[in-house]
């Protein structure tokens, strides 16, 4: 099996074992190479994730991948949250995050700059709208999801 297709039955095992789990799976993946490989899987759920949960997917996950047994060789399986800055990759990310604050870097000039923070205010099929503070007050900018290279919430205190 080529890794691409290794990457993909990882995703499809990861993603069954978080359904049944009733948590969310945010992204799983394979880093490394050779003898070293971690097997890096992301989850959330509505009010956060616990130990507990990492825990159980983590578990759950192992006894899945010993039987499908997709990866050759040892690897070394990390659980997690995504963290307070979490990224934000796709529509639903933002529409779940409106109204928090998030760091936007677009590959393309949006309004003369292509770094963004301001709170989410909005979002739409293919869009988002980013309050930021300015001397004037708050500006409203419109970004296209596709001109979106990076994207974060930003840890507020």
């Amino acid at each position: 099996m080529d890794m691409a297709a290794v990457k993909q039955k990882i995703h499809e095992l990861a993603l069954q074992v978080a359904e049944d789990e009733g948590i969310e799976l945010v992204s799983a993946g394979i880093l490394g190479g050779g003898r070293k490989l971690l097997l890096r899987v992301v989850i959330d759920k509505e009010g956060g994730v616990t130990i507990s949960d990492c825990e159980k997917m983590s578990r759950s996950l192992e006894a899945l991948l010993d039987v499908e047994d997709p990866i050759k060789g040892s690897y070394v399986l990390e659980v997690s949250s995504p963290g307070l800055d979490r990224p934000l990759s796709n529509q639903r990310d933002f529409e779940k995050n409106v109204g928090k604050l998030a760091r936007i870097i677009t590959d393309e000039k949006i309004d003369n700059q292509t770094f963004f923070i301001g709170r989410i205010t909005d979002a739409g099929d293919g869009w988002i709208r980013l309050g930021m503070e300015t001397k004037e007050g708050i500006k409203d900018i419109f970004i296209p999801l596709e001109k979106i290279s990076k994207a974060r919430l930003e840890i507020e205190f």
